[in-house]
C-alpha cells in the first residue's frame, strides 16, 4: 500500500486499492483520505492512533456498513465525507451508529441512493451539524421534522434529487441557515417564502412557475438568488430583499417586465397562492443594492427603462437571447440615467438604438450587441454624426460614448462601416466579426488610432481592398482569420502587435514580417496557400522568438514538373525551390573550383610519404582527406567520392 504523507498529522491513501479500513498508520493522525478505494465496511477492531482523527474522507468506495464500534473510537471526528457509496443498503443500522457522532460538523452523504426517510434517519441525532450534503440522492419530499435535530445547520445541499413537495415548516428549525441549494429538483411553486436568514438560495433547474415571498417583520438577508432554468412567467416579488446583489432569472418564460403580467390562465397549474399574488407592486422597487441581473433567454420583446430605473446599484445587466425589437423610454424624463456598466443584448432583433439610449447609460463600459441588425451611423471627425442616407432613424450612433471601452457588433450584417463611426468613443476592444463582405474604407476606424488595443475582423470574407486599417498605434491583438486577404493591411506596420491570427486567408508570403516581429509574441497562420519558396519571413519570426502554435498544420505549395505539390511548412526543404537567376553560373564556378581542389588533393596522396605545402591546410582541417596508410598507401575505400561527401 502506497501512502502519501501530506503532513505529520495528514495521510492520504487515495486510490491505492484498499478493501478495508487501514488499521496501523501511526500515531496522532488528524486528517485521513481513503477515497477512491474498494472499502465495503467501515470497521476495525484494532485502531490505535485514530483517537485524534478530525477529518475522514471515504468517498467513492463501495461502503455499505458503518460500525458503531469504529465511530465510537473517533470521538474528535468533525468532518465525515461518505459521498458516492451504497449507504441505502443498511441505513437503519448505520443510522444508529451515527448517533455516536456527537461532534460531527461536516457530513457528506451525497449520491448514496437515499430516499426521504433514510436521509432523515441518518441525521436524526446530529445536533452539532453545520454543513450537510444530501445531493444526488432520491429524496422526493422534505418532511416537517427532517431537520429538527440539526438547528445549527448553515449550509444545506439538496440539489439533484426529485423533490416535489416541501412541507410547511420543514426549514423552520434552521434559524442559522445561510446557504440552501435546491437546484435540479421538481419544484413547481414556491409560496410563502420566509427564510429571511438565507444569504444564498439556488432554485435553478426546477419547474417553477411561481415564486412568491411573504412580508416579514424583519428584512431578508438574501444576497444571491438563482431562479434560472425554470418556467417563471413574471419577475419574482421580493419586497424586502434589500441586500440582494445577484439575481439570475435566465432561461425562463418571462415575456414582460411591466405590471399586470402574467395572467393566471397562462400557468400550467393553478395555485391557490395566485389569489394572494399582488401584481400591482413594482417587483424591482426594493432591490436597491442589486448589482448583477441576468434576464437572458426569456421572451422579452421590449426593453423598458422604467423597470430598471429603481435599480440604482445595477452594474451588470444581461438581456441576451430574448426577442427584443426596440427600447422603450416610456414616460421617463430626459434626465433619467441607469448605472449599468456592462450590458449584454446579443442575439435579439434590434435594428436601431437611439441617441438617448446611450445618453441614459453614462457609465456604460462594455456592450455586447452581437447577432442583431444594427448599422453604425457615419460621423464627422468631431463626433457629430449624420444618418445613413440622411435617415437618422436607420442607424445607431456609436460615436461620442466617452466611457464605452468594449463593443461587440459581430454578426449584424454590416455591409459597410461608415467613416468615423466610433469617433470620440475611446474603445479598447472592438469585435466586427461575422459581418460577411464587410467593407472598411479609409477613415472607418478614424478616432481609434490612440486607444484601440484589440480588434476582431474574423470570418468577414474581406479582401485587402475592403480592409483599410489606419495607423493604430496601440493595437496589440488582431484577428483577421476567415477572410480572403492576399496581402496584410499596410497600417499594421505601426502597430505594436503581440497576437496575430491570420488563419484561413489567401496569403502566400509575409514579406513585411520584420517590421512588426519585434513586439509579436504569437501568430496563427494555418489554412493559407503559403509558397514553399518564399519562407524567409518564417525565419524572421523564429529568430524573433515568435510562437506559432499551429505550425504543424500549416502547408505550403511548390511546383515540380509543372504540378502544384503541397508540403508541410515546418519540414519543407529549400532545395525543392528553383534558384534565382544568376545563381546557376555561380554554382557551376563553385563546382569547378571544388573539382580542381579535389584533384590536387588526390595528386598529393599519390606522392607516397611526401607532403606538398599546398596540402597541409586540408589535412589539418580534416576536410575530405583520409588518414594515410601506415605503409604510405592510402586505402582505396577511403578515397572514394562517397566518403568525401559524407564528411
Amino acid at each position: 500500500m502506497a501512502l502519501t504523507s501530506l503532513h505529520p498529522s495528514k495521510v492520504s491513501c487515495k486510490g491505492v486499492g484498499l478493501r478495508k479500513f487501514p488499521e496501523e498508520l501511526g500515531q496522532g493522525i488528524k486528517h485521513l483520505e481513503l477515497s477512491n478505494n474498494f472499502i465495503q465496511n467501515l470497521s476495525g477492531s484494532y485502531m490505535p492512533g485514530f483517537g485524534q482523527l478530525e477529518y475522514l474522507d471515504v468517498c467513492f468506495n463501495q461502503l455499505e456498513a458503518v460500525s458503531a464500534t469504529t465511530l465510537a473510537r473517533l470521538p474528535r471526528l468533525r468532518s465525515l465525507l461518505l459521498g458516492s457509496n451504497h449507504l441505502d443498503r443498511n441505513y437503519l443500522a448505520n443510522g444508529d451508529a451515527f448517533r455516536l457522532l456527537r461532534k460531527i460538523e461536516v457530513l457528506d452523504l451525497s449520491v448514496n441512493n437515499l430516499e426521504s426517510h433514510m436521509a432523515s434517519w441518518y441525521i436524526s441525532n446530529l445536533t452539532s451539524l453545520r454543513v450537510l450534503d444530501l445531493s444526488g440522492n432520491r429524496i422526493t419530499k422534505l418532511l416537517a421534522g427532517t431537520f429538527r435535530s440539526s438547528p445549527r445547520l448553515r449550509q444545506l445541499d439538496l440539489s439533484d434529487n426529485y423533490i416535489m413537495d416541501i412541507q410547511e415548516g420543514a426549514f423552520e428549525p434552521l434559524e442559522e441557515l445561510e446557504v440552501l441549494n435546491l437546484a435540479l429538483n421538481s419544484l413547481h411553486c414556491i409560496s410563502g417564502f420566509s427564510l429571511t436568514q438565507l444569504h444564498v438560495l439556488n432554485l435553478s433547474y426546477n419547474s417553477l412557475e411561481l415564486f412568491f415571498s411573504e412580508e416579514a417583520a424583519e428584512p431578508y438577508l438574501l444576497r444571491v438568488l438563482d431562479l434560472s432554468h425554470n418556467r417563471l412567467l413574471s419577475f419574482p416579488a421580493l419586497p424586502k430583499a434589500h441586500d440582494l446583489t445577484h439575481l439570475n432569472l435566465s432561461n425562463n418564460l418571462i415575456a414582460s417586465l411591466l405590471p399586470g403580467s402574467p395572467r393566471p390562465g397562462e400557468f400550467v397549474l393553478f395555485y391557490k397562492e395566485m389569489e394572494r399574488f399582488n401584481r400591482t407592486v413594482h417587483p424591482a422597487a426594493a432591490l436597491t443594492r442589486l448589482a448583477d441581473l441576468d434576464l437572458s433567454n426569456n421572451l422579452l420583446k421590449l426593453f423598458p427603462f422604467s423597470f430598471f430605473h429603481p435599480l440604482g446599484s445595477l452594474h451588470s445587466l444581461s438581456l441576451a437571447r430574448n426577442c427584443l425589437q426596440e427600447v422603450a423610454r416610456e414616460s421617463l424624463s430626459n434626465g433619467t440615467e441607469l448605472s449599468v456598466r456592462s450590458l449584454d443584448l446579443h442575439s435579439n432583433a434590434l435594428r436601431v438604438l437611439p441617441r438617448w439610449f446611450f445618453d441614459s447609460l453614462p457609465h456604460l463600459e462594455s456592450m455586447d450587441l452581437g447577432s442583431n441588425s444594427l448599422q453604425p451611423c457615419e460621423s464627422w471627425g468631431n463626433g457629430l454624426g449624420r444618418g445613413l442616407g440622411g435617415d437618422s432613424h436607420s442607424c445607431t450612433p456609436f460615436y461620442n460614448v466617452p466611457r464605452l471601452k468594449r463593443l461587440s457588433l459581430s454578426k449584424n450584417n454590416i455591409s459597410r462601416l461608415q467613416p468615423y463611426a466610433f469617433s470620440r468613443t475611446l474603445l479598447l476592444s472592438l469585435d466586427l466579426s461575422g459581418n460577411r463582405d464587410l467593407s472598411m474604407p479609409t477613415g472607418a476606424l478614424g478616432g481609434l488610432e490612440l486607444s484601440l488595443q484589440e480588434l476582431s475582423l474574423r470570418d468577414n470574407q474581406m479582401d485587402e481592398r475592403q480592409a483599410a486599417l489606419p495607423c493604430l498605434g496601440t493595437l496589440r491583438v488582431l484577428d483577421l482569420s476567415g477572410n480572403r486577404l492576399s496581402l496584410l493591411p499596410a497600417g499594421l506596420s505601426c502597430s505594436p502587435l503581440e497576437s496575430l491570427d491570420i488563419r484561413d486567408n489567401n496569403l502566400q508570403t509575409l514579406g513585411t514580417a520584420g517590421s512588426w516581429s519585434r513586439s509579436l509574441r504569437a501568430v496563427s497562420l494555418a489554412g493559407n496557400p503559403w509558397s514553399c519558396c518564399s519562407l524567409g519571413w518564417l525565419d524572421t519570426l523564429r529568430a524573433a522568438g515568435v510562437a506559432v502554435p499551429d505550425l504543424a498544420r500549416a502547408r505550403c505549395a511548390f511546383q515540380e514538373h509543372g504540378r502544384n505539390i503541397s508540403a508541410s511548412i515546418a519540414g519543407t526543404p529549400r532545395w525543392i525551390c528553383p534558384q534565382p537567376k544568376g545563381t546557376a553560373s555561380l554554382a557551376l564556378l563553385v563546382a569547378l573550383v571544388g573539382l580542381s581542389l579535389l584533384s590536387a588533393g588526390a595528386f598529393c596522396l599519390l606522392r607516397k610519404g611526401r607532403n606538398a605545402p599546398g596540402c597541409a591546410g586540408f589535412r589539418n582541417n580534416r576536410v575530405g582527406v583520409s588518414q594515410p596508410h601506415p605503409k604510405g598507401e592510402g586505402s582505396a575505400k577511403e578515397r572514394t567520392p562517397e566518403s568525401i561527401t559524407k564528411v
